[in-house]
């Protein structure tokens, strides 16, 4: 009797042989079957009515019950109630203790504390930066943003280490704390705002609350690394001598790691300053809250002062505790001390001469002469410039020409056609638990009723991503291939990178105004950094050999890029893919502040309005689209066959 064998690779046709030509075609042989039964179900179009759940009523239901019992369950008088008091008194004794030591003493600490870690170059660029702050007339503002800074630092450092403590010791939390973080990574900034609102209403302890949330992750994750990637050597040698547990926790793990958690700390710092910035929107106070409300009424002038400030916090953080974590300390711990020590000496010294406050004869006003040049690219650049025409016509032609067809052709496509390109993009790039968790967060985004708003959202991103890539991938190979154009470049993307996402929103609103073409600006600018980094680095690290072997043969340089460099960087390049769409996606959805509609709007409208059901079902779409996002442009590898 005849046997029947299975298909050997041999025996397949050959367009079946290739793994992403066999993907495809088992995805229409599935929706060969599944589209038919979709189609005479619900029929095509836009998301049928009859797969969507209405949130409204329990949403609001919650809302309404969380409001009536805020002064008095139990949940809030016992717990939330004091976690919110503890964020108040802390922010407030920060404040209070900077504000008593005055402007001299803030610089001056400041200043020596950046000397002890990393030399005389960043205390003078420390202590520039905090006296341009008082010469803008931004010094008690700037007081604030640091004192929630102090705060939401210090507790989104707690909460970090000690969950990445719990994943880096076990194998098991650290499967469970993985996927909750991947989730955390890619969620924007504004997802976080409306629900710590509504538990704890507009004000500090929703600022700070929020700024952990969003600044733990990264703290988390790298103290996880650094623990699981300990010396194996020192450990064995450290278990020989007898030490228990804790011990060698204490001893040899944490120590090893000190690289890793000094990074931590310099990532937390800086998502908790982008958003201690955006969580101005619900009463945070400082800086933020001056470039929101100059923001509110278009003044760049107003604007900007706040904005230069931020960006200099910004750098000065990131400096110092970039170079406490390179370990790179200039001064001994002696020196350390005499530091401290001055610094005091200088607040008690301004504190007896009564020149604490910032004095008003030394302030800058900027806002006018800035709204004057402003005034006059108005005038001169925004409209009417012969031949190349002026910004207003570079926005609306991009509008019409790019955002709109993109917008329109999303929404033409039927729903299914939609699920059918994610799943097809997810899977050819990772593996069908990839496609099948974009799939799922899609469709979920049409079972929460936002399936329209949600695509205008995702054309505004891919008309940000593609641009982006185009100038950043160049950019990048410039860099790749030339040490002076990577020299120029790093200050650059240096400054770029540490720029709070709202900064960027004041230069394209003097611009290009308000509109969804200004927030797609703001997103290319903000994402640009990171792929050009992530390409040049790419390039940079392809194997030596392979070029060698590529001129040797007569490669020009031409060649040697697009069929060796580029070929060799793929995983690079694809990160680089990865990063600017999340980045892109977070200030689009700020870029409803500006104009850009969408969900950003609604989130926006939730927020002003305290509108839950409205607020919080964008921000659930505003997460689905994220993690369908990341997944479509995130590549997976096969686990390997045990045994293989």
């Amino acid at each position: 009797m005849a046997t029947i064998t299975a298909p050997t690779p041999r025996t397949l046709p050959r367009v079946l042989r290739n793994r992403a030509a066999a993907k495809l075609v088992l995805l229409a042989l599935a929706a060969a079957v599944i589209v038919p039964l979709a189609h005479a179900r619900w029929a095509s179009g836009s998301w049928p009515a009859a797969l969507t759940v209405d949130l409204t009523d329990p949403l609001t239901r919650t809302s309404d019950w969380i409001i009536d019992n805020r002064d008095s369950h139990p949940l809030f008088l016992h717990f939330l109630g004091h976690v919110s008091n503890a964020v108040v008194l802390g922010v407030r004794a920060v404040y209070l203790v900077l504000l008593a030591a005055g402007w001299a003493g803030v610089t001056a600490f400041g200043a020596l504390l950046a000397w002890r870690v990393a030399g005389a170059g960043l205390a003078l660029g420390t202590a520039a930066a905090f006296l341009t702050c008082g010469a803008l007339g931004m010094w008690v503002p700037t007081m604030q943003t640091l004192a929630l800074m102090v705060v939401a630092v210090l507790a989104s450092v707690a909460v970090g280490a000690l969950l990445g403590l719990a994943a880096g010791l076990s194998d098991r939390m650290d499967r469970a704390l993985r996927p909750v973080l991947d989730t955390m990574q890619v969620l924007p900034a504004f997802a976080y705002l409306l629900p710590v609102v509504l538990v704890f209403g507009i004000g500090v302890p929703a600022a700070v609350l929020a700024t952990v949330v969003y600044a733990a992750p990264p703290m988390a994750r790298l103290t996880a690394l650094g623990l699981r990637g300990a010396d194996k050597e020192v450990l064995e040698a450290v278990d020989s001598l007898g030490a228990t547990a804790r011990q060698r926790l204490l001893t040899a793990r944490i120590p090893l790691a000190r690289k890793e958690l000094l990074l931590g700390v310099n990532q937390t710092i800086m998502m908790a300053l982008s958003m201690a910035v955006i969580a101005s929107v619900i009463g945070a106070g400082g800086l933020g809250d001056r470039v929101y409300q100059a923001l509110a009424s278009v003044d760049v002038g107003a604007a900007l002062a706040a904005g230069i400030p931020i960006v200099l916090l910004a750098v000065v953080l990131d400096r110092v505790t970039a170079a406490a974590a390179d370990g790179t300390e200039r001064t001994g711990r002696t020196a350390g001390a005499y530091a401290l020590a001055a610094a005091l000496a200088v607040a008690v010294a301004g504190r007896l001469m009564g020149r604490l406050d910032w004095p008003d004869a030394w302030v800058l006003n900027i806002a006018e002469p800035v709204n004057r040049a402003v005034d006059w690219m108005t005038a001169h650049l925004y409209s009417g410039v012969p031949v190349v025409g002026g910004t207003a016509d570079w926005a609306g032609r991009f509008t019409t020409w790019v955002l709109d067809p993109v917008r329109d052709g999303l929404q033409w496509l039927p729903w299914w056609a939609v699920l059918l390109v994610v799943a097809a993009l997810a899977w050819l790039i990772g593996t069908w638990r990839t496609a099948l968790t974009a799939t799922c967060a899609m469709a979920a985004i049409g079972v929460l009723g936002v399936w329209e708003p949600s695509l205008d959202t995702l054309s505004q991103v891919l008309a940000a991503v593609a641009v982006t890539l185009v100038l950043g991938v160049a950019t990048g190979i410039a860099a790749a291939r030339s040490d002076r154009v990577d020299r120029a470049l790093r200050p650059v993307l240096d400054v770029f990178q540490t720029m709070p996402q709202f900064v960027y929103l004041i230069p394209v609103v003097a611009l290009f105004g308000v509109g969804r073409a200004p927030a797609v600006a703001a997103a290319v600018v903000y994402a640009l950094p990171a792929v050009v980094r992530i390409t040049a680095q790419g390039l940079r690290h392809v194997d030596p050999a392979a070029l060698e072997s590529a001129r040797s043969l007569g490669a020009t340089p031409a060649q040697q890029l697009w069929q060796v460099q580029l070929p060799l960087a793929r995983r690079s390049l694809l990160l680089a893919v990865n990063q600017g769409v999340v980045l892109v996606l977070a200030v689009v959805i700020i870029g409803g502040l500006v104009g850009g509609g969408a969900l950003g709007y609604d989130v926006v409208f939730g927020l002003a309005q305290g509108d839950l059901a409205t607020g919080l079902v964008a921000g659930a779409a505003i997460v689905c689209l994220g993690l369908m996002l990341d997944r479509v442009t995130q590549p997976t590898e096969r686990r390997p066959k045990k045994g293989a």
